[in-house]
């Protein structure tokens, strides 16, 4: 009985195939459309009248933030072989040489976390400018997003990429474009068997994985937006909790999905993908353990300190600021002025 399941025969990243349209590019254009559309049905439901295209110039400012920072971050903090340091133009070039002819390559590799930092710088500097809300905006802004990232997601399953660890459950997933693995191995062998994959006469193996783009879909994505959309933004307690909360809430779940995504080649020990290891490992790309961290989880840890940090002095804010009974009596000098 086979443990497995194989990648969707009739997914194709291409929405008309020969034509450079793909779901991908799609799912980010509707995952934009709902972030924008919370966003505003907020304004609307809090009577809020915003400066005119203000709201379109700050999600285009955020977008352009999110870009810079997601590439800037691929490149620095999650490539250790020093190819964009060579090939600086390759950061924002969508073609390269390849076997000595220009080929279309796209622009891979983008990192959540940059691109968080730099969509808060681009949100923060444009709202400031402008004398806008910045925790009033950036809560009715996280609020939404959780949604949106649902989708983006979805279109790196379309894609394919993203792909998990190699596991044994039972729903785990052969990925095409996966890394496969010499046939010849023992613990190949004895992985194979364990999910009923014949490999007889194969040179090389495509073990199942974690759908970890689904997990995130799920998790990260829907379940996040429930519990801020329901739950969070009802009953905050003062500007900015909203902001804070996703901030812990998306570390703290994505801290665990890591656990089932494949940590990026090159960086750490042996260059397995774990900068801190805890507990050795005879194999790396066959064992597990809870106790080895990825550079993905380090920089989640970050951002959880970071959204309680944030809680902190939000709410410290929040009690400072004057009320009513709490505002400045006028002076002498004030109340005759008044009276003339």
């Amino acid at each position: 009985m086979l443990a497995y399941v194989n990648f969707p025969s009739w997914i194709r990243p291409e929405i008309v195939p020969g034509l450079p349209i793909r779901w991908y590019g799609l799912m980010y254009l509707v995952a934009f459309a709902i972030t924008y559309l919370l966003f505003m049905w907020q304004m609307k439901k809090a009577e809020i009248v915003p400066p005119k295209d203000s709201v379109v110039d700050m999600f285009f400012w955020a977008i352009i933030g999110l870009l810079v920072g997601a590439r800037l971050f691929a490149v620095t903090i999650y490539d250790s072989s020093g190819y964009y340091f060579h090939h600086p133009l390759q950061i924002i070039l969508p073609f390269a040489r390849v076997n000595g002819r220009i080929q279309l390559t796209g622009i891979a590799g983008m990192s959540y976390h940059g691109g968080f930092v730099g969509a808060t710088i681009g949100i923060i500097t444009y709202l400031k400018v402008k004398k806008l809300d910045v925790l009033q905006w950036g809560d009715m802004l996280v609020a939404g997003i959780p949604l949106g990232y649902t989708f983006g997601r979805l279109g790196n399953f379309i894609n394919g990429e993203l792909y998990g660890r190699i596991t044994k459950v039972s729903w785990g997933m052969v990925f095409p474009n996966a890394e496969t693995f010499p046939a010849n191995q023992p613990w190949v062998k004895d992985f194979a068997a364990a999910v009923g994959m014949p490999i007889s006469g194969a040179g090389a193996v495509n073990l199942p994985r974690h759908p970890s783009q689904l997990y995130e879909a799920f998790f990260e994505g829907f379940v996040l937006w429930l519990i801020l959309w329901f739950i969070v933004r009802k009953r905050k307690p003062y500007k900015g909790f909203v902001i804070a909360c996703y901030a812990v809430g998306y570390g703290v779940i994505r801290f665990f999905i890591e656990y089932a995504r494949q940590p990026d080649r090159g960086i750490g020990f042996g260059g397995y993908g774990y900068p801190i290891i805890l507990q050795p490992l005879d194999n790396f790309l066959g064992q597990f353990s809870w106790f080895n961290f990825s550079t993905g989880q380090i920089l989640n840890v970050l951002l959880i300190l970071t959204g309680v940090i944030m809680m902190a002095i939000f709410s410290s804010w929040a009690r400072r600021a004057p009320t009513g009974a709490e505002l400045p009596h006028p002076t002498g000098r004030k109340l005759r002025k008044k009276l003339r």
